[in-house]
C-alpha cells in the first residue's frame, strides 16, 4: 500500500505531465519552431497552471489536499 506522500507525489507527477504533453504537442506547436523553447515554455506554463496536491496532517488525520490556480477554495481528497 502507498503511503500518502508516494500518493501526492504521484498526482503531482501525472497532472504536470499530462498537461505539459497536451501543451507542449497540441496547443504550442502552432507558435514557436524550436523545440527547445516550446518545452521550456510548456514547462513554465504547466508550473503555473498544474494543481498541487500535498499531505495534510490535523487533529482529525491525514489526508490529501488539492490547491489549483482556478479554485480559491482548498480541496480535500
Amino acid at each position: 500500500m502507498m503511503s500518502l506522500k508516494n500518493k501526492a507525489l504521484l498526482y503531482n507527477f501525472l497532472s504536470f505531465a499530462i498537461l505539459f504533453v497536451v501543451l507542449r504537442f497540441f496547443i504550442l506547436d502552432y507558435l514557436y519552431e524550436s523545440t527547445v523553447v516550446k518545452s521550456i515554455v510548456s514547462a513554465l506554463v504547466t508550473m503555473i497552471f498544474a494543481p498541487k496536491f500535498a499531505v495534510l496532517k490535523n487533529k482529525e488525520g491525514t489526508r490529501i489536499v488539492m490547491k489549483w490556480l482556478f479554485s480559491k477554495s482548498i480541496k480535500k481528497l
